[in-house]
């Protein structure tokens, strides 16, 4: 018998889920801090030639495109444009971004649990609007699943009836999963510094702050994880996560090609460096510098395969050519 019909944390337009694509990636947004960030920039940096998503990146400067007539945007404009919330409207479902009181996959800065909770959503075969939707459910009152205690705690009805109240598809598989997830995480990598589950501390200590071991980890702990919602997790994970930063997935390397920016994780950030000066005045999270700028680095990646995902390459590019240099 099917849960009863509850509260959502926020109502929606109508189930599209039949019509919709399959699709299952997101974006980002504000704060809440991890307290996992415990190994040196120095360490990151030199992992990062391992993780070239294997892309020569475009020339610095202007995109080449077979445009027309209209001028291409130099990769500052596209930094710039992407971090501004002008952008979210091309990245995100409107319904994710109208609400910037309620926790949501594109506005706020997720605690690392709360993104593997929203990573293994969006690996189910669902579309991106309502994956948004699914994550945005269980983030907020009545469900708040925002540790892994207390999914647990909330039991397997409650899981059901998050799901239930998101209007998704494959809410039984999704449910069953999500309780499992949260018994994996206390069961197996529980932490004298992290009780309730949200840093995922563990992970770390038992990965030995390798970003290879600890996908490997998780990928054999936890039941129905893979490639994809691997990928997701650690692509935004990374600016609380030194041990994977900076990263590019082979899906977000091909979102940044169309855009015309480097797809090389290295060049990446050493873009985001140069025009600092000007990407520093947008409000990002971060307890220092060194952390906003990863934060910057990983809302880039988030808003461009949001971009990708809502079919609004274009219409990025062309925005992006017109912002004030």
């Amino acid at each position: 018998m099917a849960p009863k019909k509850g509260t959502s944390a926020k109502k929606s337009k109508p189930d599209e889920a039949q019509n919709e694509v399959n699709k299952s990636e997101g974006i980002s947004g504000k704060d809440d801090l991890s307290k996992t960030d415990a190994v040196t920039e120095a360490k990151a940096s030199t992992k990062s030639k391992k993780r070239k998503a294997g892309t020569v990146s475009e020339a610095q400067g202007a995109r080449k495109s077979a445009r027309g007539a209209k001028s291409a945007p130099t990769h500052a404009q596209l930094l710039s444009f992407l971090l501004s919330e002008e952008a979210l409207k091309h990245s995100s479902p409107e319904d994710d971004t109208s609400d910037s009181k309620l926790r949501t996959y594109s506005l706020t800065a997720l605690n690392p649990w709360e993104e593997l909770l929203s990573a293994v959503i969006l690996s189910r075969p669902i579309s991106h609007r309502l994956g948004m939707r699914a994550i945005r459910t269980v983030l907020n009152a009545p469900y708040s699943f925002n540790s892994a205690k207390a999914t647990q705690t909330a039991g397997a009805e409650k899981q059901h009836q998050a799901l239930w109240d998101a209007r998704t598809q494959h809410k039984d598989k999704t449910a069953k999963q999500i309780g499992g997830l949260a018994d994996v995480i206390l069961d197996t990598f529980a932490s004298t510094t992290d009780k309730e589950g949200k840093s995922l501390a563990g992970v770390h200590d038992k990965g030995g702050d390798e970003m290879e071991a600890e996908m490997k980890l998780l990928k054999s702990s936890i039941k129905g994880v893979g490639e994809t919602g691997l990928n997701i997790f650690f692509r935004r994970v990374q600016w609380q996560w030194l041990s994977a930063y900076p990263n590019v997935d082979g899906k977000t390397a091909d979102s940044l090609r169309k855009l015309g920016l480097p797809q090389d994780p290295s060049e990446l950030v050493e873009l985001i460096t140069a025009n600092w000066k000007a990407l520093k005045k947008v409000e990002l999270a971060g307890a220092d510098e060194g952390q906003r700028k990863r934060r910057a680095y990983v809302m880039v990646l988030e808003r461009a395969v949001g971009t990708d995902l809502e079919g609004n390459i274009e219409a990025v590019i062309d925005a992006a050519a017109k912002v004030s240099a």
